[in-house]
Order: C-alpha cells, then structure tokens, then sequence
C-alpha cells in the first residue's frame, strides 16, 4: 500500500503546493499508474456506485409514482383532476427546495452524508403518502419526497464522477440515469397490480438499502481533498484505484488543483455570472432547462391519461411498453457514452424526442380533426420512440456534464442553480401539462417538438465534450479564470 502524502513547498499561507505517495513508482515494483481501472478498483467502483445509484432508483420510483396511482388516489381520496394535478406537480416543488440547498447540504455534510440525510425525508414522505386520509397529509408527503430527490438528484451524480477513473467515469454516471429509469419502469409495472399504499411501502426500500450501504463505501476524494482531509483523501482514493495502484499523480493533480481553488475568494451564487464562469453556466443550465421544458415528465406523470385520450381503452398497455423501451435504450446509452462521446449521443437523443412529439402531436391532429384514416398507432409509436430516444442520452447526460464542468470551489452553488433549474422547468411542464392538452393536445406536443429540434443546435454550438478527459482538465477548460492552473 502507498505510502503517505508528503508536500513539497507550500504556498504563503503555509498550504502545500504538491503531494506525492512516499515509495510509490509510476513506472517500477510492478505498480499500475492511476486512470487505469484493475480489478480490485473495479469492485469497490461498481460496490460504490450501487450504493449512490439506489437513490437513483428511489428518484425514478417517485417520478412513475403519480402514473399508475392517479385513478385509485382520485377514487380514495375524492380528489378532482386539478387536485391530483398539484399532487403530481407538488413533488417538483419540493425538489425545488431541495435542490437550493443541495450544494450547501452536500459541501457540508459531505456527499454521503447528504444521501443519508436524502434517504431519511424521502421514508418520511412514503410512509405520510401510505397512512394518508386527506388531501393534505398526501400532499405533505409528496413535498418531502420531493426535497429528498431534488437533493438526491445534484449529489448522485456528483459522488459518481468525482470517484471515477477518467475512463470509465460517463458509462458509470449514465448509471444513475439507467437507475431512475428502472425505478420509474418498476412503479409502473406494480402500480398496475398493487394499491397506491402499498407502491408507497414500497418506495422506501431503496432508501434503507442505501442507507446501509452508505456505512461501507468510501467517500468522495475530491470533497476530502476540498475540505482538508488529506490523510482521509489518500486513503480513499488508494481504495478506489486499488491497492497495486500508484495513485502519485492523479493525487498530485487534484490535491494542486484543489489547493490553488481554495485561494480564491469564497463563492457565491452571483459569481456564477461572471465572464470566467459564464460558458460552463450557460451549458449546464441550458441543458438542464430544455431537458425539461422537452416535455418529458408531463409525459412521465401521465403517461396513463395521455394513452386513454388518444383512443386507447386503458394506459396501461402504453406504460408498461414505455417500461420495457426504457430499460435498454439507458443500457445502450451507458455502453455508448465512453465510446461514441456525450455530444453525438445528445444530439441523436434530442433528434429522436423531437420525432416522438410530431408523432403524437400528429396522432392527436388526425383525431380532432376526424381524418377518415386512423392515427391512434402514432401516439403509441410517438412516445415509444420518444421516452427511448431520451432514455438514450438526454436523460443522464445532462447530469453528467453538470458534474464534471463546474470546478469544486463553485460545485456547490453552481449544482444547486443547475438542479433548480432542472426541477422549475420540472414543475412547469407537469403541472401545466394537463391544462395544455385541455387547450390543444396536438399543439402541446408540436411545441415540445419544437424544443427538442432546438436542443439539438444547443448542444451542437455550446456544450463541450467532455469524453476521455479528467475533471480538472475539463475545469480548466471551461472556466477561463482555471487554465493557468493547470498548465
């Protein structure tokens, strides 16, 4: 095992310039340079990222919750349609508060102590939504889930890119994704078999099952590094890169890179706007707010009702179809992401939502206008190709790349403006969703159209690839204030 860090020159303030291991070689006594996965690094990776990635699944259970529970909430509970609809879009509002203060939450209490902490609001929230009798304590519920997962979705995908080996680091992040997907497939699947109470039950096994598995995974280099843990950074890195491993320079990099960050001032939301910061800003947010503003969790929420109202007899034939569809698309999307790059397959992705909307969009056409030949195919085929389309990049890429462009000093206010841009437009689209098909079925989903077409020159004039490339090179890069730091 590498020895300790040792500094070599420190800086005015006393702080060390640059660490190495003591009795580490990057080229003798048969030890593996850093970046490259062995076999033991491998297993504490995939053991980690399972971990991070049941809060993933609780994400996507509590995003396909409001589906399949919509008609036995509505019957139970004597709620009207524009009830449930704040239901189904009061989740995003909490999501909205836990994503404010995701980045002070996760910078604080670490990132495993803020998926703890995340795991613990969610069960609350499940189990106020399973013993409910009234309006309120439902709604009261659903805002907690909605806290837990706006936090959830910020730290998840952080913790992943910031234990990765450059290598493998977009395949594992696309996990995450692949994750919410299988929960959200999973809560349509038993909604159709099982009561409303009893899916609330079951939401909060992944939430136990992360929190006993946060008790045996390494925590975040990078945070330790950040905060001062030097011996603690070492040790966890080491773990994560494998005992035969020479971690000398990849410790090097970060521990250089983290130092000269922390002599800058002390961040602050405002600061994200300044010419320095201003592409990484303009990329992370951009994605996030067409991500949403696409269409896709008023889709999500709804699936059911929009299957019924394009002529369908039940949604549940449509949703279970999007849950087989979602599932392997994610898959594929992991396989590809290290080797095709995040920009060709957000591209791709974003073409194939923009086509799934002019297929329903077309489908609800032939319908209101009474055309002889029928279209009702098209609003299956349209969201079919639509939810696999964005399960195959837009899904997970966006969160990735927010993850790995913004430097660690401005991680924490820039993750928690990027995670409430996501759950704003979140919140717009599921709970106008029901309303717009009220006002023009196909015209709701021509607009959507319209932004996914426009999503894919986004990301082709301004959003980088990011492929290949360690995190501080990607920093450096992006945020022009960072390049003489890695020079």
């Amino acid at each position: 095992m590498a020895g300790p860090m040792e500094p070599e020159g420190r800086d005015a303030a006393g702080k060390p310039l640059l660490v190495r291991v003591r009795g580490s070689s990057s080229d003798g006594g048969g030890r593996r340079r850093s970046g490259s996965a062995s076999s033991s690094s491998i297993a504490v990776v995939v053991g980690s990222t399972a971990v991070a990635v049941a809060g993933s699944f609780e994400f996507g259970m509590s995003i396909g919750y409001s589906s399949p529970s919509q008609m036995g909430i509505m019957g139970d509970l004597h709620l009207t349609l524009a009830e449930y609809s704040v239901f189904g879009s009061i989740l995003t509002i909490g999501a909205m508060l836990g994503a404010i203060v995701s980045g002070s939450i996760a910078d604080r209490a670490s990132r495993k102590g803020a998926m703890a902490i995340s795991d613990v609001i969610c069960t609350l929230g499940y189990l106020l939504i399973a013993f409910s009798q009234n309006y309120w304590w439902l709604d009261i519920g659903r805002v907690f889930i909605g806290c837990g997962i706006g936090l959830l979705s910020y730290v998840v995908p952080v913790y992943i890119s910031e234990i990765m080996p450059k290598n493998l680091r977009g395949g594992f992040a696309t996990v995450n994704q692949f994750m919410i997907c299988c929960g959200g497939s999973l809560a349509f699947v038993l909604g159709t078999f099982i009561t409303w109470r009893t899916l609330a039950i079951a939401g909060v096994v992944p939430c136990l099952l992360q929190l006993v598995g946060l008790l045996f995974i390494p925590e975040s280099p990078r945070w330790l590094a950040r905060f001062g843990h030097s011996g603690a950074f070492v040790a966890e890195l080491q773990k994560l890169r494998g005992q035969g491993t020479d971690i000398s320079e990849e410790a090097s990099e970060i521990q250089i890179f983290t130092e000269k960050l922390q002599r800058l001032p002390e961040s602050k939301m405002l600061d994200l706007f300044q010419k320095d910061y201003i592409h990484a800003v303009t990329a992370g947010v951009g994605l996030m707010a067409l991500q949403q503003l696409g269409g896709v969790n008023g889709i999500l929420f709804y699936a059911s009702q929009v299957f019924v109202s394009a002529g369908f007899s039940s949604g549940n034939t449509g949703t279970i179809a999007m849950a087989v569809v979602q599932v392997p698309m994610i898959g594929l999307g992991v396989v590809l992401m290290d080797k095709a790059g995040r920009r060709p397959l957000l591209m791709v992705s974003a073409a194939g939502t923009c086509l799934g909307c002019l297929l329903v969009g077309l489908s609800f056409l032939s319908k209101e206008q009474h055309w002889e030949r029928d279209f009702n195919v098209f609003a299956l085929a349209g969201l079919l190709v639509f939810i696999g389309s964005f399960s195959l990049g837009m899904g997970g890429i966006p969160w990735v790349i927010m993850s790995e462009i913004f430097p660690i000093n401005m991680k924490g206010s820039a993750g928690s403006l990027v995670t409430l841009v996501s759950w704003l437009g979140s919140w717009v689209v599921s709970y106008a969703f029901n309303f717009l098909l009220i006002w023009s079925s196909y015209g709701t989903f021509f607009i959507f159209a319209t932004i996914c077409g426009l999503t894919v020159v986004f990301v082709e004039q301004l959003v980088p690839e990011t492929k290949g490339r360690t995190l501080e090179e990607i920093q450096a890069s992006m945020n022009s204030s960072l390049t003489p730091f890695h020079k």
